[in-house]
């Protein structure tokens, strides 16, 4: 591999010859070769829009000329148009700042400028990085990264989600089941019902989720080193954002504090711990759905879901709920991931948190995989559920807990004792009350109504 010589205040460092990385990407390369997870691409999309808007802040308030503010604007174009991916390297586990990677936008945006737009006097710190550190840029790329996925990606699958629970509600609003508590047979329910249920939990979810957006729309960005702004110039941060905000389309604003904005990642932090009430709340809905469709001859088989490939290498003919097991998993990860970021989010000690590339990696992981794996999941799952209603209604007409229909008529005692009976003498409910002689037989189909108990 052919490799150019390039110095700084460390000395020499080869770098490939075909890289547009600097002396800072270089180091970072050599001293953290650890694990395989690296920044992820959402977040260098959104340090590109944060350099993009910056040359044009910087131009306007005359500190950057309008060929080197071009130029900047130009490769930033092409990055977030998924150009020179290749050119993105870093590990995660790096300074907890993040540094290297700003360092690695910076000094990519400058040389792809030189090389390929002939601007030769662009400095990756003096003017790519002009009014800007990383210690503000960093938590300012997490919250545009976030905000855009959940905004543009997340949100408009679960809609399309709940939108699928609601045909199923209507779908089967008469369809009469068997409810259950405690794994335990309960009075009837309707399948329409316990699926409003479900519909319920993710338009909570989706509420949830929209209310703790506000918190990321605050930016940091101005704050430089500690908070302060020092080599700021007093307009960059409220021109910088306005543009960021007109070219996602976010109401994106100038955070108020910004030594809370740089030492703090409790945004994050209250957002993810939306993700994570989604996770639970879906994987309670995977759980039911896997519950449901047990079978088909030895469990409840109250639904059949989609046979989308074989369930066993050994066992013929065996459908295994691959959709809601591959969505419990990922609802198990970003679990995790919420640990993670909690613990990380506690460090912010003084003047900054140094956690920043993990929280972003987690962050970004986390709606990523809720986004795949809940559009996954609807599209092979959810719109092919099919109730199977003569099984519910069997499992319904069997159940000891009709009896509860009774004891309005007489009592809580005298219906557990025909419950027991029938149990007990392996007899239907209505022939234990009839040979209780505690009810009539007329009373008893007059009192046990299916129609009336949902």
């Amino acid at each position: 591999m052919k490799k150019r010589i390039e110095k700084d205040v460390f000395g020499e460092i080869n770098i490939p010859k075909d890289k547009m990385w600097g002396t800072q990407t270089q180091r970072s390369l050599e001293n953290f070769p650890i694990g395989i997870e690296k920044i992820p691409r959402e977040l260098i999309n959104a340090y590109a829009l944060i350099k993009k808007a910056a040359a044009q802040a910087n131009k306007e308030v005359g500190k950057l000329n309008e060929e080197k503010a071009n130029a900047i604007q130009t490769v930033c174009d092409q990055i977030i148009a998924g150009e020179w991916t290749e050119e993105f390297p870093l590990s995660v586990w790096q300074t907890g700042s993040g540094t290297q990677t700003n360092m690695n936008i910076n000094e990519v945006i400058s040389q792809i400028a030189k090389q390929n737009l002939q601007c030769g006097n662009l400095h990756p710190n003096d003017d790519v990085n002009m009014g800007q550190s990383t210690n503000d840029t960093f938590p300012t790329a997490i919250h545009i990264a976030g905000a855009i996925k959940i905004n543009n990606q997340l949100l408009p699958v679960l809609e399309k989600f709940k939108n699928t629970l609601e045909v199923l509600e209507r779908r089967y609003e008469h369809t009469i089941k068997l409810g259950r508590t405690h794994l335990q047979d309960a009075t009837p329910i309707t399948f329409g019902q316990e699926v409003s249920g479900w519909r319920e939990m993710i338009q909570q979810n989706i509420n949830m989720i929209q209310q703790s957006l506000p918190t990321l729309f605050s930016l940091p960005l101005g704050g430089t080193a500690v908070g302060t702004g020092l080599n700021t110039h007093p307009d960059f941060p409220k021109k910088t954002i306005s543009y960021i905000s007109k070219w996602t389309a976010l109401p994106f604003q100038e955070s108020s504090n910004k030594f809370h904005g740089l030492t703090s990642r409790d945004a994050v932090m209250n957002s993810h711990g939306a993700l994570q009430t989604l996770a639970s709340n879906t994987m309670k809905i995977a759980n039911d759905i896997r519950w449901l469709a047990s079978g088909p001859r030895g469990g409840f088989s109250e639904i059949n879901i989609p046979a989308n490939e074989p369930g066993s290498s050994i066992m013929p003919g065996k459908i295994n709920p691959t959709q809601a097991e591959a969505l419990t998993m990922v609802c198990v990860q970003v679990m995790g991931n919420n640990t993670t970021i909690s613990v990380a989010a506690s460090q912010g000690n003084f003047e900054l948190n140094a956690y920043m590339p993990i929280i972003a990696y987690n962050f970004l992981q986390s709606i990523r995989l809720l986004t795949d794996s809940l559009d996954s999941f609807n599209e092979r799952c959810l719109t092919g559920l099919k109730a199977n209603t003569e099984k519910m209604l069997k499992n319904v007409k069997q159940s000891l807990s009709l009896a509860t229909a009774l004891t309005p008529h007489i009592g809580y005692e005298k219906a557990s004792i025909i419950a027991q009976k029938a149990d007990h003498e392996k007899l239907s409910l209505r022939e234990a009350a009839i040979q209780s002689k505690l009810i009539t037989e007329e009373e008893f189909d007059k009192y046990i109504d299916l129609s009336r108990m949902v």
